[in-house]
């Protein structure tokens, strides 16, 4: 498991709140849009990133992470495992303190590199998953 139960803690409750989640689209079908909400429920900033660019959640969205013109704190990923490990080569590179891989995405390389920059890192999980372990519930936040 990449990301024991202490390090989601940490990202999630100590990391800092400004999440660029990389994949949200306006699609509400697509899994990234629902967890951004519970992000932004449980009290997060969430900067869409995503070739549209698109407002989402009414956060203005970014076609890139290189285009954010503030810091953020996490990157949430929501690409496939063969894009995954350049979002977070850029992650590395914007300052980032943190990297979350969703379910599914994985790509070891990109792990150790990402922890060997000094990010923490999660890999094959999702916060809105994580979130109510915590002892919290997302919709009562």
């Amino acid at each position: 498991m990449y990301g024991d139960a202490e390090t989601v803690r940490r990202i999630l409750t100590g990391t800092g709140d400004t999440w660029a989640v990389v994949g949200l689209s306006s699609n509400r079908e697509r899994a990234a849009y629902g967890v951004a909400q519970v992000l932004q429920r449980f009290g997060k900033r969430i900067v869409p990133v995503h070739p549209k660019a698109e407002t989402v959640h009414g956060e203005q969205g970014y076609a890139s992470l290189a285009d954010i013109p503030f810091d953020v704190d996490v990157v949430d990923v929501f690409v496939n495992s063969e894009q995954a490990g350049q979002v977070a080569d850029e992650a590395v590179a914007k300052g980032a303190k943190a990297v979350w891989f969703q379910l599914g995405v994985v790509d070891e390389a990109a792990y150790e590199r990402t922890r060997a920059a000094g990010l923490e890192m999660v890999m094959d999980r999702c916060p809105a998953i994580e979130i109510p372990r915590l002892g919290q519930d997302p919709r009562g936040i």
